[in-house]
């Protein structure tokens, strides 16, 4: 059986919760994998996904450690959605 893998970065400016037992994550940016298998019982190409992953990256001064955790991909979808909208609602800079 054939499959592919597609690759993203996607960076969260707050907090958030990926759903399941993970718990509220720390903002940063976290590299997302999901693997596909091929099928092979009908007449053109078509895959299923088989597994999505999310991987924190260590901090670059040590203090965070990188960890995974399967993620069902609507739920990144609505914890990406959710981020954008929390940004969005932070009061803009005083002007001087």
């Amino acid at each position: 059986m054939t499959e592919r893998v597609t690759r993203i970065s996607v960076q969260f400016l707050h907090a958030f919760d990926p759903g399941g037992d993970y718990g509220v994550q720390p903002a940063g940016t976290y590299d997302v994998e999901t693997v596909e298998e091929q099928l092979d019982s009908i007449s053109f190409i078509a895959y299923r996904r088989v597994s999505t992953t999310m991987v924190r990256r260590a901090a670059s001064d040590g203090r965070a450690r990188p960890s995974s955790m399967m993620i069902d991909p609507a739920d990144l979808d609505r914890a990406m959605a959710a981020d954008a909208v929390t940004g969005a609602r932070r009061p803009a800079p005083a002007v001087r």
